[in-house]
Parts: structure tokens; sequence; C-alpha cells
């Protein structure tokens, strides 16, 4: 069995074809677990603890056997609303409950919880269930790579 060890740089780029993995975000968060590639073999993961492995991340072994993790779709709530800032609402309420919140321009994603799903609607926003990939925001103090959803502050004068 291939024991995985080691996190690989956010920029590594392979050199040939290589196998992947889609993990749910439960298990992206554990250093150890073991899983089942689509062709059967079993791995083992024993990573330093660095935080989740994020869809589109490399992990390698000691013998340069490298897999890429990627995130699998899994039952979400998908929240939306007709304006934006009733989306923002929801986004603040839901972040003062500490849960694992996704952002994206249009809609909130968090697992399932019909309390919080109810507190929404009561806001006026639309929940429904829905299968997709979860890679909820990291927090303000997390060390972490900003992806290409973020867009830096620009002050207008």
């Amino acid at each position: 069995m291939n024991i995985y060890t080691q996190r690989l740089p956010t920029d590594y780029h392979p050199q040939s074809e290589i196998q992947s993995i889609a993990l749910n975000y439960d298990t992206r968060q554990k250093c150890r677990f073991r899983a089942t590639l689509d062709n059967g073999q079993d791995i083992g993961v024993d990573l330093p603890r660095t935080g989740v492995l994020r869809g589109g991340a490399f992990i390698g072994t000691e013998t340069g056997e490298v897999l890429q993790v990627q995130a699998a779709p899994e039952k979400l709530l998908c929240i939306t609303a007709n304006e934006p800032f009733d989306l923002l609402k929801a986004a603040y309420h839901l972040g003062n409950r500490h849960v694992p919140l996704m952002l994206t321009p249009t809609a909130l994603y968090l697992e399932p919880d019909y309390v919080l799903a109810d507190m929404v609607r009561g806001l006026g926003l639309t929940v429904e269930e829905v299968m997709h990939p979860f890679e909820p925001e990291s927090g303000a103090y997390a060390q972490h790579q900003h992806d290409n959803r973020l867009r830096p502050y620009h002050a207008h004068h």
C-alpha cells in the first residue's frame, strides 16, 4: 500500500499523467486516513497537520508516487437570493454560527443543517439541496493561498 506523507507545493506541475482521487470535505480535513483509488488500490495518507487538502492539491510518497486530490461532490445546501445584499446578510448570520461556509459571487453553500436552512428562508432567501464540491472558506486568520475567486481590494477615489 502506498502511504502519502508529503504535501507538494501549490505550484507543482506533474511531468506525466497521474491518478486522482475525489474526497469529501470531511475526509480532506483529516491528516490521516485510508482510501481506495478508482482502480481498487488501497492507499494511506499520513500528512503533517497543515490544513485542509483543497481540491487540486498534490500529495506524494517517499518513493515519488504522486496523487492529485479532488473535492468530491457531496450533499450541500445552496443558498441564493434575489438581491446581493440579502446574500451578504445570510453570510453574516451563518458566520456568526461558525459553520463552514463556501462563498461564491451568487450563492452560499453549507453542509445540510435544517435549523439553519429555516433561519435563512426566514430572511427571505432560497435554499435548495444540491450535489456540489465543498470548498469552504478557511477563515480570516488561517494561512492559505488565495484562489482566483478572491479579488484584491482597490480603493476608488
